[in-house]
């Protein structure tokens, strides 16, 4: 059974980083994408980064560009979303995704997952 399963959220103060880890389980990271979303209240769920399965290339939403960097580990079949100088703005839930089809370059379309965690939340604020 494919599973992810998120971490590492929490209160954070402008200017300030976090990591968020992203487990994943019945399947290896080098087989399936893996997307970064959030959502914040009120509004829709968003992209935020992915990976692609064969090459591990990265993918940013403009909201994200210079500041979160996304990265896998094969051993712990684990990626990570290293987010730095968080804004308030980035107070949201954050879900980490598999893509439902095997071996292609990652999207940032949330209709192209379909294994999803449970989210951790991520408030950045003074």
């Amino acid at each position: 059974q494919l599973q992810v399963v998120e971490s590492g959220g929490g209160l954070v103060q402008p200017g300030g980083s976090l990591r968020l880890s992203c487990a994943a389980s019945g399947f290896t990271l080098d087989s399936r994408a893996i997307g970064w979303f959030r959502q914040a209240p009120g509004k829709e769920r968003e992209g935020v980064s992915c990976i692609s399965s064969s090459d591990g290339r990265t993918r940013y939403a403009d909201s994200g560009k210079g500041r979160f960097t996304m990265s896998r580990d094969g051993v712990k079949n684990t990626v990570y979303l290293q987010m730095t100088n968080l804004k308030p703005e980035d107070t949201a839930v954050y879900y980490c995704a598999a893509d439902r089809i095997l071996y292609r370059r990652c999207v940032l379309s949330i209709s192209d997952y379909d294994t999803w965690g449970q989210g951790t939340q991520v408030t950045v604020s003074s």
